[in-house]
């Protein structure tokens, strides 16, 4: 227990943390602080090209093996499996609708690259090393939740047809091309690649991952401030228990496949994230009926503050301690 209020107390110090801190308090506040759209998306652009660009370097470095291999197909049923968890803890102690319920699950199968990347940058303070192919997996992981969130929705009441307009909103999602693109050129130029425009993406990703931090602050904040009365008691235990939920359930599967002490911990920030980029552009057009307020709420404005401030650090001192008896 003193290990894990040793970590949080470590995170919530940091730089990142107290950026994403800055944004809440001047939200929750009213300030007119703010990060102009157009910063915001280049922020997001830098981040998710910067990791892609590394995992994939990483893997040109490493080699292809079982493990990679295992660990995708690992990544594609977490995500696919997750959000029938999601539902039925949804079910239990909210008193959501089908449609909604669904939506907010398919929230919970997907991934949110920012708390990865939050996560990658604790390890590396850390001095933990991980596989860097763990980005491939977060690239796998964005898809295949939002497909059970329609079954769900499709085996219930209500129907969301699978048309053409939807597949190419899952698939072509803006970020998921931009973190598979870099990724594989990061593959294709390996290490050379990676030394030509280190100074670019290695040195300043932490401010700018600061920055961003600070505007998804302001976005949750708001987000908290106009939706209170979707904070109901069974939701915020419904935002706290699956996160938990999802990395012990990954803590499981990084140890099945024989993941490192940095993967297992990634494969478990992975599962226990919530998407609130993906997922939501896909609803929009999957499930319109559904209230945004309450899944961005619940993943923006709930798990993601908590996985970012005590999640992480929770789970990086269980898998050091399941590793370390075993």
């Amino acid at each position: 227990m003193d290990g894990i209020l040793a970590l949080a107390a470590d995170n919530l110090i940091s730089p990142i943390i107290l950026s994403f801190a800055l944004g809440l308090f001047a939200a929750l506040a009213r300030s007119d602080l703010s990060v102009p759209e157009a910063a915001a998306k280049a922020l997001s652009i830098y981040l998710l090209f910067a990791i892609g660009f590394k995992g994939g370097a990483s893997v040109a470095d490493h080699g292809i093996d079982t493990t990679l291999a295992l660990s995708l197909a690992a990544g594609f049923v977490l995500s696919a499996t997750l959000p029938f968890l999601a539902f039925f803890l949804l079910k239990i102690l909210t008193k959501l609708d089908t449609i909604n319920a669904a939506a907010v699950a398919g929230h919970y199968g997907s991934i949110s690259i920012v708390t990865f990347v939050a996560g990658t940058s604790v390890l590396q303070d850390a001095g933990i090393t991980s596989e860097g192919y763990m980005v491939a997996v977060a690239a796998v992981m964005e898809a295949p939740a939002i497909l059970s969130a329609l079954w769900l929705v499709s085996r219930g009441k209500g129907g969301a047809a699978m048309d053409s307009q939807l597949m190419r909103e899952i698939l072509l999602n803006g970020s998921i091309v931009l973190l598979v693109g870099s990724f594989f050129i990061g593959v294709i130029t390996g290490a050379e690649g990676l030394a030509r425009i280190e100074s670019f993406i290695v040195a300043p990703f932490q401010g700018v991952l600061c920055l961003f931090l600070l505007d998804m602050g302001l976005v949750a904040g708001n987000g908290l401030r106009k939706s209170r009365k979707v904070l109901n008691l069974g939701a915020l235990a419904f935002g706290i228990l699956m996160p938990l939920c999802g990395a012990v359930i990954g803590l499981g599967a990084g140890l099945a496949i024989g993941l490192s002490l940095g993967g297992v911990v990634l494969m478990m920030i992975l599962a226990a994230s919530a998407s609130y980029i993906a997922v939501p552009a896909a609803m929009r057009v999957a499930l319109p009926e559904a209230d945004p307020a309450v899944y961005l709420t619940l993943s923006l404005g709930v798990t993601f503050p908590f996985n970012l401030t005590i999640g992480i650090p929770i789970y990086l001192a269980l898998a050091t301690a399941v590793m370390g008896a075993m």
